[in-house]
């Protein structure tokens, strides 16, 4: 077996980031405590070039630095980072632990054949975490435990052997072996400074004044004991809710952080191999007013560039009727995804419109009721036989062309009798009468229940300038012609 620890040191302050405004470039600290008894727990590199250091009471780092910006510390911001960090890591194992506050643990040594060894993973993993904007270090052992170990101490280290384990743990200090701080003071009064003095020491001896919590630790550093961390699972819907260092007045503002909910989004379902068909935007005002924005989509998707550009649109249509203090992104509809399918052999891009983005994208710009389909619809008059419907996006289920659907039964017939492609909106009277008749008469009688009665014999005429229509007469009658459609 093979674990991989990723550690994240910013974590307190990279789940702040996007709460920072725009165009602020100060030194930035994450703060924590009491109010009268504030400290630092973390620094950015400007705030650290500066003097302000991790513990520093907060007015010590203020007259360090004069312009440092402050951020409290929210720990529910750092659990929802680490979550949506451990949807990204699940795609390479199922094996996964998360541990807080601030490192994922997952079992890799079954995964890498499958992703070309080790230093193509790494490679690939390192990738993804760096454009998710969150700081990590890599370690890699054969237990759990040294792995998590390793990441606090070294980082960028892989240890692949058990051999090799041991000898990087004989040569590991105490006070960074991760015990508990009773545990290591301790061992330091009896003299001992690194793992190795301890592994020396007579077990039965060590365990009866030191308990047995410590050997079950050691043993499961040197991989002599189980794991004891609980499988992680990705949960079944996606929450995420950022909050704003200041207040946000216009929705073009709330891009950035759109983006970055989009994007944890889109990881998520790629975990799941899902997709996603409708989500909730939630802006939060004072007084606990919300804002809310519901995004529906004619397919299931999963790609973040679409779904991002879809969901800024529809958030550019709206008006904020207060300040914007955060934002959020419900998703509880999470539907199956089915991609398309294109030519295996393929060889260049389709040139052709894509209608599914197109459609996606004019709902978005002009609203949900902006565009419909047609559908037929179970009446012999031609300007009733159809109706509105939601747009269909695979061409491929539409019913044939002249079809009647029976909303009693659902079944649909076929008329053999041909249609025109351009019907008029109103009928028109023929100013001459039809060089020819081509087809017909075909008698369409209905209507007398609802007050539009109708009795008229169709035919497809041959005009004078060689147009094909498609005209009729009132019933048992030859006169006058009458226009009601043409065909190509």
């Amino acid at each position: 077996m093979l674990w991989l620890c990723l550690r994240f040191p910013r974590l307190a302050l990279d789940a702040l980031q996007t709460a920072a405004p725009a165009g602020d470039t100060r030194p930035c600290a994450v703060i924590d405590g009491p109010m009268p008894s504030r400290h630092i727990v973390l620094a950015d590199a400007a705030a650290q070039a500066a003097g302000v250091r991790a513990g520093q009471p907060l007015a010590s780092a203020q007259a360090l630095c004069p312009r440092l910006r402050t951020l409290a510390r929210d720990r529910a911001a750092e659990q929802q980072s680490l979550q949506a960090l451990a949807t990204l890591a699940w795609r390479y194992s199922a094996e996964l632990c998360v541990h807080a506050p601030d490192s994922i643990l997952l079992e890799v040594g079954a995964s890498l054949k499958l992703f070309g060894g080790w230093p193509a993973l790494q490679r690939r993993l390192r990738s993804e975490l760096a454009h998710s904007g969150f700081a990590c270090q890599f370690a890699a052992a054969p237990t759990a435990s040294a792995a998590q170990v390793l990441a606090c101490t070294h980082g960028d280290i892989a240890v692949t052997t058990m051999p090799a384990l041991h000898s990087a743990l004989t040569a590991l200090p105490i006070a960074h072996s991760g015990l508990d701080d009773k545990t290591i003071d301790a061992l330091q009064g009896m003299g001992l400074r690194r793992l190795g003095d301890l592994f020396r020491l007579p077990r039965a001896q060590l365990g009866r004044r030191l308990g047995a919590a410590l050997l079950a630790r050691l043993d499961r550093l040197r991989g002599l004991l189980a794991s004891d961390c609980a499988r992680w699972q990705p949960p079944a819907c996606f929450h995420r809710r950022i909050e704003f260092d200041s207040e946000v007045t216009s929705t073009t503002a709330l891009a950035f952080v759109l983006q970055r909910l989009i994007r944890e989004l889109a990881l998520f379902l790629l975990a799941r191999d899902g997709g996603v068909q409708r989500f909730e935007l939630v802006i939060g005002h004072a007084r606990d007013a919300r804002t809310r924005i519901d995004v529906g989509l004619l397919a299931p998707q999963r790609d973040a560039a679409s779904l991002f550009e879809l969901a800024r649109a529809r958030l550019e249509r709206c008006a904020l009727p207060a300040p914007a203090l955060s934002l959020a992104l419900h998703a509880d509809d999470l539907p199956p995804l089915v991609p398309a399918h294109q030519d295996l052999f393929e060889a260049h891009a389709r040139s052709l419109l894509d209608w599914p983005a197109l459609a996606e994208r004019l709902r978005a710009r002009l609203g949900d009721d902006a565009l419909h389909g047609l559908t037929c619809h179970a009446d012999h008059r031609p300007a009733r036989a159809w109706q509105r419907s939601a747009p269909v996006l695979d061409t491929r289920t539409e019913p044939p062309r002249n079809s009647r659907s029976d909303p009693s039964t659902g079944a649909t017939s076929f008329t053999s009798a041909p249609r025109p492609f351009w019907l008029l909106q109103r009928p028109l009277a023929l100013r001459q009468a039809p060089q020819r008749i081509l087809a017909g008469p075909e008698r369409i009688e209905s209507g007398w229940w609802d007050g539009h009665d109708q009795r008229r014999d169709y035919y497809i005429v041959e005009l004078r300038s060689g147009q094909r229509a498609w005209a009729f007469v009132e019933a048992g009658t030859r006169a006058p012609w009458t226009l009601h459609g043409w065909f190509a």
